[in-house]
């Protein structure tokens, strides 16, 4: 089994573009982040790089993920396409490398696209592997592809309104770390009564416990802000414990509101 270590509290991209992404990575390396977050179908591992470099801290310190987009999950565009993420990003690697989703435009197999996942990790752009929004099924086969104890990392949507326990469970069952997407449920989970009031006798924000309760679960997380001020708060969970019974509470919000939802989407566990 490999013995890499992602930080479990990173900062995450999506939507943000040119400068807001470049800024944004700035001050979260800046706050003391060590994990990015990043995808070519967000437009801007560009900017990200670009932070990355300006940062000026030893790559060995740092933890980047990029993904690949549907559209380059067949045999011609797939290696091409990491290699032109290494040059936007200005690495020579990366180290955590995802399939995006598992919905290529022209229905290449999964054999396909998962052996050239394979070979990015042989030809060394990148240190581990991973999938993402793949369904238990579509984890099975993945498994049954990629050679033995390589699949690394599962990317999927987790927030106390979708708790995607099904999931986490098989992931853990065959040692694949998961990190969970929108923790905030784009802001929704935020509002929540009782999070609210397990943050208030915690004297803390409904941020840090969110954060908290996903880390609670040994969830990796990727919450994004452009405020600085809200990026050091994500970071101030780290240091927050939640009761078990906090975390009950939390779990007991769960109700399938599920936030990315693409027409291309697979048909998700219940």
């Amino acid at each position: 089994m490999s013995q890499t270590i992602i930080p479990k509290l990173g900062v995450g991209t999506f939507r943000l573009e040119d400068d807001a992404a470049y800024q944004s990575v700035t001050m979260a390396l800046e706050e003391g982040y060590r994990h990015i977050d990043t995808a070519q179908i967000y437009g801007n591992e560009e900017a990200v790089g670009r932070a990355i470099k300006d940062a000026d801290i030893p790559r060995d310190e740092l933890f980047v993920t990029t993904k690949v987009w549907n559209d380059n999950l067949n045999q011609r565009n797939f290696l091409p396409s990491v290699k032109e993420s290494l040059k936007k990003l200005q690495l020579e690697y990366v180290d955590l490398l995802l399939v995006h989703w598992p919905s290529p435009p022209k229905g290449e197999s999964m054999n396909t696209y998962l052996k050239e996942l394979a070979n990015a990790k042989e030809a060394g752009m990148t240190k581990e592997i991973g999938v993402s929004n793949f369904t238990i099924a579509q984890l099975e086969e993945a498994l049954d592809v990629l050679p033995k104890g390589s699949l690394f990392n599962h990317q999927i949507e987790v927030h106390p309104y979708l708790t995607n326990e099904k999931v986490r469970a098989y992931c853990k069952k065959h040692g694949i770390t998961v990190t969970g997407y929108m923790p905030f449920a784009v802001g929704k989970v935020l509002k929540d009564k009782t999070i609210l009031s397990i943050a208030e006798a915690h004297g803390a924000s409904a941020a840090e416990v969110v954060v908290a309760w996903e880390l609670a679960h040994g969830l990796i997380t990727i919450p994004s802000s452009t405020k600085r001020k809200n990026l050091a708060t994500n970071l101030k969970s780290l240091g927050l414990t939640l009761s078990a019974a906090d975390i009950a509470q939390i779990d007991a919000l769960h109700c399938g509101d599920r936030q990315a939802t693409p027409d291309f989407a697979p048909e998700w566990d219940k």
